[in-house]
C-alpha cells in the first residue's frame, strides 16, 4: 500500500493517474507498494520469474541483452513516469523475463504485483490504453535498434551517441566499453573509432570522459 506521500509523488509522474476514474485510483493506492533500487542492481535478469512490475517516479533503468560471447547491446532505457516493455509482456503471457534489467541511476518506483497488473489490463479502458501506449512506444525504439545494428555503419552510430549525449552534457562520463555496450560492439572497434575521432579534431577522449569539441564536423559523419 502506498502512503499517502508516495501516492502523490506517483500522481505527479504517472499520467495514467491523472486520468483513471475513482475506482482505479483508490485501488491503486492499495494494491501498489513503493521501493527504491540503487544505481548498479539488477532488477531483472533473463530466465527471472517476473512478479511485479516497475513504474519509475526517479532514476532511469537500462535494459539490454547479453550475446554469447558476453557482448552487450543496449535494447532501450526508461526513467520517470514509464516502464519496461519487456517486463509487461512478461507479465501478460505467463514467461520468464528475457533480458538484463539494470538501475543506471538510484530508482525510486511504484511496484504493481503481476496479478493485479493483468487484472487492471482485463477490467479498466484507461489502464489497458496505457499499457497499448507502452507496447507502442518501445516497440518503435526497438526497432530503431535493430535498423542501426542492421543497417548503419559503426562510425555513424557512434558520432551519433556522442552528440545525444553531448547535446545533454558535455563533456561526456562514459567509457569506451560502456559505449560498446551500448551499441552492441566490442570496445576495441569503439576505441578505434575514437582514435579516428580525436585525429580529426571532432572529439577530446580522456579518462572516462569524451568530450565534443567540434560538433559540426561529429555531425558530418552522419551525412556520410
Amino acid at each position: 500500500m502506498l502512503d499517502s506521500s508516495q501516492f502523490a509523488r506517483a500522481t505527479q509522474s504517472l499520467p495514467i493517474l491523472q486520468e483513471a476514474g475513482t475506482s482505479l485510483t483508490r485501488e491503486f493506492q492499495q494494491k501498489a507498494f513503493f521501493a527504491s533500487i540503487p544505481a548498479g542492481r539488477d532488477v531483472f535478469v533473463e530466465g527471472d520469474r517476473v512478479e511485479a512490475i516497475a513504474l519509475l517516479i526517479s532514476g532511469v533503468v537500462r535494459v539490454y541483452k547479453i550475446g554469447e560471447t558476453g557482448r552487450e547491446i543496449t535494447l532501450y532505457r526508461f526513467g520517470n513516469g514509464s516502464s519496461c516493455i519487456l517486463t509487461a509482456n512478461a507479465i501478460l503471457s505467463h514467461k520468464t523475463f528475457p533480458a538484463v534489467a539494470t538501475v543506471e541511476k538510484d530508482a525510486e518506483a511504484v511496484m504493481i504485483p503481476a496479478d493485479v497488473f493483468r487484472d487492471w489490463v482485463k477490467r479498466y479502458d484507461v489502464w489497458r490504453e496505457f499499457v497499448f501506449d507502452l507496447l507502442s512506444d518501445r516497440l518503435s525504439t526497438v526497432m530503431a535498434v535493430i535498423d542501426e545494428v542492421a543497417f548503419q555503419r559503426m562510425d555513424r552510430r557512434v558520432a551519433l551517441l556522442l552528440l545525444e549525449r553531448a547535446r545533454r552534457l558535455n563533456p561526456i562520463r562514459i567509457t569506451h566499453q560502456e559505449i560498446a555496450a551500448d551499441l552492441g560492439s566490442s570496445r576495441e572497434v569503439i576505441s578505434r573509432l575514437l582514435e579516428d575521432f580525436v585525429s580529426e579534431g571532432s572529439i577530446h577522449s580522456g579518462r572516462g570522459t569524451v568530450e565534443v569539441l567540434d560538433f559540426d564536423l561529429l555531425e558530418s559523419r552522419l551525412l556520410v
